[in-house]
């Protein structure tokens, strides 16, 4: 599994950068414009000058609207400023057509500028709570769309986390729809280390954090800190040992 580090600002980057040898993407947000919240231009492009030039950088978008024209914009305002991975939270998007035009419109914004970019479309594991795409969708939108990888998070940050809305049976079934149509799966939404043993044995390919490693748990107050990485990537590496061996995931 990859480990991706959700850093709110400079600061925090160079902490992540402290502990590059840890984590596989480094994931520019704004958490207090939503829980896929864009940050600003500038932002992504002060992170991707921080970060050692060997780890990619992706950037979420927004929890974006079916517009599709907008969020396209958004999208290659993104890959412009350096982002490798460009997430899109379809937030906005009731069905699976609905999301399926809006990823599209960003496939070919994204990969027209750079087609070495790989675009994220990202559903919610509360979708019920916001009336968005059941993400048992996701994987097909973007097999549809041409996006190159389905993640699942959550909306509404309140304490609750992934599996309080979509247990590990229905996120193995959302793993497996997305490996069926070649594509990696990414997990998140208040992962905590205690949740590794699931997102390994049902084959998670990417999994997404931030509290987890900021000082006292909080992804709001606290912040992002060195050791707490290195644990959880040790963490995340046993589990991965334990799994090659044959032996059942710790719950």
């Amino acid at each position: 599994m990859l480990l991706l580090i959700s850093p709110d600002g400079v600061e925090e980057a160079l902490d992540c950068a402290k502990a590059a040898q840890h984590l596989g993407i480094v994931d520019v947000k704004k958490p207090d414009e939503g829980s896929r919240g864009a940050n600003f231009p500038w932002v992504i492009r002060e992170i991707r000058e921080a970060v050692p030039a060997d780890k990619p950088v992706s950037a979420t978008v927004g929890d974006v609207p079916c517009k599709p024209g907008t969020v396209a914009q958004a999208a290659l305002g993104a890959v412009v400023s350096g982002a490798t991975y460009i997430k899109v939270g379809l937030y906005g998007c009731t069905t699976p057509g609905q999301g399926t035009d809006v990823m599209r419109a960003v496939v070919r914004a994204v990969k027209e500028h750079n087609p070495d970019a790989l675009v994220v479309a990202s559903g919610y594991a509360d979708a019920h709570r916001i009336g968005c795409v059941n993400p048992l969708a996701v994987p097909d939108i973007a097999a549809r769309s041409g996006a190159d990888a389905a993640m699942l998070d959550t909306a509404v940050r309140d304490g609750t986390r992934l599996f309080d809305h979509v247990p590990p049976d229905v996120c193995a079934e959302f793993v497996r729809l997305a490996h069926a149509s070649g594509r990696p799966a990414a997990l998140a939404g208040s992962v905590r280390q205690d949740d590794l043993g699931e997102l390994t044995r049902i084959g998670t390919d990417i999994v997404g954090v931030r509290g987890a490693v900021c000082e006292g748990g909080d992804h709001n107050a606290g912040r992002i800190q060195p050791h707490l990485v290195a644990a959880f990537r040790a963490e995340m590496d046993r589990h991965d040992r334990e799994r090659a061996a044959g032996l059942p995931a710790a719950r």
